[in-house]
């Protein structure tokens, strides 16, 4: 998925680096992953033998991690490739999201949008009538909302759509099942803010990838949430923008950010704790650093990558086409 603040370009150097910090002492450690997003780092950790723990306020990244950390291979001997050829069906997605239905939204082309609603009600069938099991009805769902978002008729994000259907968004769909990462069977994955899960988990490495602007990932992403959950919520103005009061992220807050990470950092029950950020986040080097100091040896570890685009250059505050990410890191003292 193109998706805001994907490390899936950085795996290396955030791996290579955490692994050179960890040293030789990596058998059977615990790696959680507390703003998981599309589960890039997760299952990269994942592969490489390690227990992991993931969480995300956002549903849809629940969905994704359920399937990317909890499953393991095989999954199911069950043919699923039927869920292309259902027979179309105008529901929610159709009715809110798709031009043709009178809702003046264009997030997918009408044949999209109706695929989409017959291939999410047939998932949630199948589960009601126990014709899945859990880790199966993750499985679909997960490769329903990426196979979807290959088509959506956006810049990238879901803040608003385009006025005309790009060539990409015309073109049907095709429902494909995601990849299934092999690892250990003991993965956790949790849907909750992250100040709420501190006090119950404990590991070894804790690796923070927090907002690191005022965007918030709730409105970005509000589509593939009401795909993700199919609850029928009452959408709002031009966007058709869900309700999400309770999942905003105190990190995309100037006058809160900080508070909450050092609040974060000092509860954090990890030997290692990692911090991604780039240059052009909300807090400096220096009030990263000067929190993080306080609580172990503090160590900082850069590279530079291709800035995310999902706007006209003429029509951005950065122009700079690369940016720098920094990975700061703790060793608790004993």
């Amino acid at each position: 998925m193109n998706y805001i603040g994907s490390k899936q370009s950085l795996i290396d150097f955030i791996s290579n680096t955490i692994l050179e910090v960890v040293g030789e002492e990596q058998e059977d450690l615990v790696f959680a992953d507390l703003f998981a997003g599309t589960g890039a780092v997760g299952g990269s950790f994942k592969q490489k033998g390690f227990r992991v723990i993931s969480n995300d306020i956002q549903y849809y990244s629940y969905v994704l991690n359920k399937h990317f950390i909890e499953n393991i291979p095989p999954i199911s001997s069950k043919d699923f490739s039927y869920l292309n050829n259902l027979e179309l069906i105008e529901g929610f997605i159709y009715n809110n999201y798709c031009a043709g239905s009178g809702s003046k939204r264009n997030y997918y082309s009408d044949l999209n949008g109706k695929k989409c609603d017959s291939i999410r009600i047939e998932i949630e069938r199948l589960r009601k009538n126990n014709e899945i099991n859990e880790n199966e009805y993750f499985y679909l769902l997960a490769s329903l909302i990426n196979s979807i978002d290959k088509c959506a008729n956006t810049a990238s994000v879901y803040g608003a759509f385009l006025k005309h259907i790009k060539k990409v968004a015309i073109k049907e769909f095709k429902f494909e099942l995601l990849p299934i990462i092999s690892g250990r069977n003991d993965g956790k994955v949790y849907n909750e803010n992250i100040n709420d899960i501190m006090d119950k988990i404990e590991g070894d490495i804790l690796y923070l990838d927090p907002p690191y602007n005022e965007r918030q990932y709730c409105t970005n992403y509000h589509v593939l949430e009401t795909i993700a959950l199919y609850d029928n919520p009452v959408l709002y103005g031009k966007t058709g923008l869900r309700e999400y009061i309770n999942q905003k992220s105190d990190f995309c807050s100037k006058v809160k950010v900080k508070s909450v990470f050092e609040d974060i950092i000092s509860r954090a029950k990890f030997k290692y704790i990692f911090l991604s950020y780039n240059n052009e986040g909300l807090m400096s080097l220096e009030t990263i650093k000067e929190i993080m100091s306080k609580y172990g040896e503090y160590k900082m570890f850069t590279t530079e990558y291709r800035r995310f685009r999902a706007d006209k250059e003429q029509n951005r505050n950065h122009k700079a086409k690369a940016t720098t990410e920094y990975l700061h890191c703790i060793v608790r003292r004993d």
